[in-house]
């Protein structure tokens, strides 16, 4: 590819790049954001060659854009490219939801819609900005493609072929099994791991329970730390799949309530052995 234009030279972003950079994929990688301070640090850390000054200018020749922004700026976003955007540019991007981000595309992107094959990484970590980039985010970790009807096999192919030069296995699910999935094992950890230390944080006595908080404590709360903006539009951008997932972890947390209430070992146990199981399966896999 002569050039890839990147909104967002982040975390996702900036690894994104560093990635095909790596592979010798991109003869030019161009970043726009909102802050210069960062986009100025890509630069000085050999993430992008340049900061973009003229969007128009710059979609209209790319072969391909990203945008790693957080999945509330996605829809102006598309607006500002759409009239712009070459007959052979190809779009993809970064967000943790897809429903929305592919009606944000068909409200935005017209009849360039076939262009757009988006995607979720499924990588990431607590730090954010261009400093937190790594060329390796991406190796050996799954990335989420939901093709729409209007992509071709051969637009599907070359936008999974980008993710897999970033050392990513690919896998395709629609959008609305995407936000299903991950309602569950993303988004609802997320929200847990958030609303247990905002429980904390309102106490009395935080820094007591805080000074004795050992690994267990840091293990599941650990993903607090991520971008709270960033959650904020991904808990809403899916809010009716977190909705029902909460309900069913409620019914969860009612059926232990019960058990400690009626000091039933046997099914604390029961749940316990299951839960053990199950994850030990898992992280043997």
């Amino acid at each position: 590819m002569k050039k890839i234009v990147i909104f967002g030279v982040g975390l996702i972003g900036g690894s994104f790049a560093l990635a095909l950079r790596r592979a010798n994929a991109a003869d030019e990688l161009v970043g726009f954001g909102r802050s210069t301070a960062t986009l100025e640090q890509a630069c000085q850390l050999g993430i992008i060659d340049r900061v973009g000054q003229d969007i128009g200018l710059e979609v209209a020749d790319a072969d391909l854009v990203l945008l790693a922004t957080p999945v509330g700026q996605m829809t102006g976003l598309m607006a500002r490219i759409a009239p712009h955007l070459g007959a052979h540019t190809l779009i993809t991007d970064g967000g943790s939801t897809k429903s929305d981000v592919v009606a944000a595309a068909r409200a935005n992107l017209g009849d360039k819609i076939a262009q757009f094959v988006p995607a979720h990484p499924i990588a990431g970590a607590e730090q954010s900005g261009a400093a937190a980039a790594r060329a390796d985010l991406y190796r050996d970790k799954k990335v989420v493609i939901t093709p729409l009807p209007e992509n071709t096999p051969q637009v599907v192919a070359r936008v999974r072929k980008v993710w897999e030069l970033c050392g990513a296995v690919v896998s395709e699910l629609s959008a609305q099994q995407h936000d299903d999935v991950f309602a569950a094992v993303s988004h609802l950890p997320h929200l847990l791991s958030f609303a247990l230390v905002h429980d904390l944080a309102q106490r009395d006595n935080r820094d007591v329970l805080l000074s004795f908080a050992a690994s267990g404590f840091r293990d599941f709360t650990r993903i607090a730390a991520s971008s709270p903006e960033m959650w904020r539009d991904i808990c809403l951008a899916n809010r009716e799949a977190l909705m029902r997932e909460l309900q069913h972890y409620a019914a969860e947390l009612y059926t232990l309530h019960q058990a400690l209430e009626h000091n039933d070992a046997t099914k604390l146990e029961e749940i316990f052995r299951l839960a053990r199981e199950v994850r030990s399966a898992w992280t043997q896999q």
